[in-house]
């Protein structure tokens, strides 16, 4: 291996999974540790891969290429196709929760056809949570802590045409001993009666 042109090592390298080359390669060796945490062998990665940024470089090509890789919903059955199952904190008020195919009696088809179920709450406050493990998800501590990948928290909602209600989403950025470190929330948006049942994200 001591004899392998560089170009052609870092070929080598660029067929080892990525979590490998960081964990394993890069302590074989300071000539590893250099190739591995060089641009290079992960814009060759990249590259193999399909993964571009619109940017003509990347400031941190290693770091593009893990967070390209997890740029993916980490929420557990956001629209309800298993009814409740990896929600906490589960409140019913009312009659509780449900879940419905789409659009349901009083709505309209939710924008993406890839979605078929949704819940639905009830005539008083419903409430559920979901605790994401960013490490169990692959995010390992130091990109965490450096990088601080950004966090993008999404939701639809929709009022049925028949009846008012009220919205809010909250989240909380927890650290290892849950602690908030951030918070959002959201102002309590009002749906009036008689609204036209249409999704807002």
């Amino acid at each position: 291996m001591e004899s392998l042109p560089e170009a052609v090592l870092i070929r080598i390298l660029a067929a080892i999974p990525a979590v490998e080359l960081v964990l394993v390669c890069r302590l074989v060796c300071c000539q590893w540790k250099n190739l591995v945490d060089g641009a290079e062998l992960w814009i060759l990665k990249c590259q193999q891969e399909g993964l571009t940024t619109a940017e003509s470089d990347a400031e941190n090509w290693q770091n593009f290429y893990f967070l390209s890789k997890k740029k993916k919903n980490l929420i557990k059955n956001p629209c309800g196709e298993e009814d409740l199952e990896h929600w906490g904190e589960v409140e019913n008020g009312g009659d509780g929760w449900k879940v419905e195919e789409l659009p349901g009696d009083f709505g309209k088809e939710f924008p993406s056809e890839e979605v078929h179920k949704y819940f639905v709450t009830s005539y008083e406050w419903c409430k559920k949570a979901q605790v994401i493990d960013l490490r169990a998800e692959g995010y390992w501590e130091e990109l965490m802590d450096t990088t601080q990948p950004k966090i993008m928290v999404r939701d639809w909602y929709a009022g049925r045409r028949d009846a008012g209600c009220l919205y809010e989403l909250c989240v909380k950025l927890l650290s290892e001993n849950e602690d908030v470190l951030a918070e959002y929330k959201s102002e309590t948006v009002t749906i009036p009666q008689d609204n036209d049942g249409s999704w807002t994200e």
